[in-house]
């Protein structure tokens, strides 16, 4: 099981990384700090940049080819430049404004292009890429997609039913016409390419987000409840209340802990506590042990939520025997060698989730009540249980009897030591 610290403190999975300066690029004139507008944003930023590449590239093979016959083509390829370095400076006017007017400006100017070299240069093609305005807008705002979409579609089947075959410009030139056709084609591949590029990277990079914080979600909740009362949660069950009839419970204090702390720094003293309750943590995963909670110093457990009376009260009583191994290791906190004093019941409990804003599992009943009292009344260093505890594991463990003890809230009580296993 991944522990919440650790997934905390790791490096977490980025995504996709694009270079800083092609990022920085990106955001160029962007002040939104929504980031679902400024993902639009950058989309728009890139669809203005591979605009004024594409016609860049224009301006270079037309200009080779013939300057001045083809200088009112240039001419609209100049301003599309422009057009695509200056908007990305414009997302102040709105979140919308600069995505609006270059889908309206670069529309209009395609059909004059198409007008230019006719149809037969396959420069309607671009008009495809109206598709991509969801990149712009998202789909959020799908209205205005669907209006900027029809107008696409409107200036497209203008061109096809309208626009002269061969153009206005060197009509009779069919080398030209296929040579646009080509850089055409081209294009629209690059700037699609470059877009879903882009969004998918985006995509890539909130997977790599949504993966962590699930994880930390997943480790969250295995900090609080077991692992069976956590999946109840997440199949969406509100109320969670169950009836155990035999539970183990387990109570461990650290005897002198609130002297030996009294003139310690806080770093001192929860350093100690953090390496002793990691260590406590781990035992019980290993023993098949639930923690419930800590207490101040305190720290409850319990096992038999999922049945098996016998077998999980074994397991607590082995958890508790390490316990004293553990706490024997520990150095002392300042110049003070603490012990544990542990008790253990076995009895029946209620068990449930409770709570709304920090939520928490926790049990009540004889089984918490008998088990802290055996806890309150023990012996430094000793593990105290009942004599229903020792009636079910009696073939598991040694023990040593007890005088009789009179316990508040439950009388005279006949208690024994664990001592180890059989």
């Amino acid at each position: 099981m991944n522990r919440l610290h650790e997934i905390i403190r790791r490096e977490p999975r980025r995504g996709l990384s694009i270079p800083p300066w092609l990022d920085r690029l990106f955001s160029v004139g962007i002040k939104s700090t929504d980031p679902a507008v400024v993902q639009r944003q950058r989309c728009v930023n890139i669809a203005c940049y591979t605009g004024a590449v594409s016609g860049a590239s224009y301006i270079l093979m037309t200009s080779l080819y013939d300057f001045w016959g083809l200088l009112p083509l240039n001419a609209h390829n100049l301003m599309l430049v422009i057009a695509g370095v200056l908007l990305p400076f414009c997302h102040r006017f709105g979140e919308h404004f600069v995505a609006i007017l270059f889908c309206l400006v670069l529309g209009l100017g395609q059909l004059y292009v198409v007008w230019m070299l006719g149809i037969t240069a396959d420069l309607h093609t671009f008009f495809l890429l109206a598709g991509a305005g969801l990149y712009l807008f998202g789909i959020q705002n799908w209205k205005l997609f669907l209006g900027l979409f029809a107008y696409a579609l409107t200036l497209l089947l203008i061109a096809l039913n309208f626009a002269p075959v061969d153009g206005i410009l060197l009509p009779t030139d069919g080398y030209l016409r296929d040579m646009v056709s080509s850089q055409t084609l081209v294009s629209v591949m690059v700037i699609n390419a470059a877009l879903t590029f882009y969004a998918l990277a985006l995509v890539d990079r909130a997977e790599a987000d949504l993966e962590q914080e699930h994880e930390r979600s997943e480790a969250l909740i295995a900090t609080v409840m077991p692992a069976s009362i956590a999946s109840r949660l997440k199949r969406g069950e509100e109320r969670i209340a169950d009836r155990i009839e035999t539970l183990s419970v387990l109570f461990a204090d650290l005897v002198g802990f609130t002297s030996a702390a009294h003139d310690l720094p806080p770093e001192e003293i929860v350093g100690f506590l953090d390496r002793l309750v990691r260590r406590l943590d781990a035992l019980a995963e290993e023993h098949g042990v639930e923690k419930i909670k800590t207490i101040g110093d305190a720290y409850m457990a319990a096992a038999g939520f999922d049945g098996g009376a016998r077998e999980s009260a074994t397991a607590i009583g082995r958890f508790a025997l390490a316990l004293t191994d553990v706490i024997a290791q520990q150095p002392p906190l300042g110049t003070r060698k603490l012990a544990l004093r542990i008790g253990i019941h076995t009895g029946p409990a209620t068990a449930g989730v409770i709570g709304d804003t920090r939520f928490s599992y926790d049990v009540w009943g004889d089984a918490v009540n008998v088990a802290s009292r055996m806890e309150s009344h023990g012996m430094p260093g000793r593990i105290q249980v009942s004599e229903a505890f020792r009636a079910l594991t009696l073939d598991a463990f040694v023990f040593e009897e007890r005088e009789v003890l009179t316990i508040k809230g439950i009388g005279e009580t006949r208690t024994y030591f664990l001592i180890g296993e059989r």
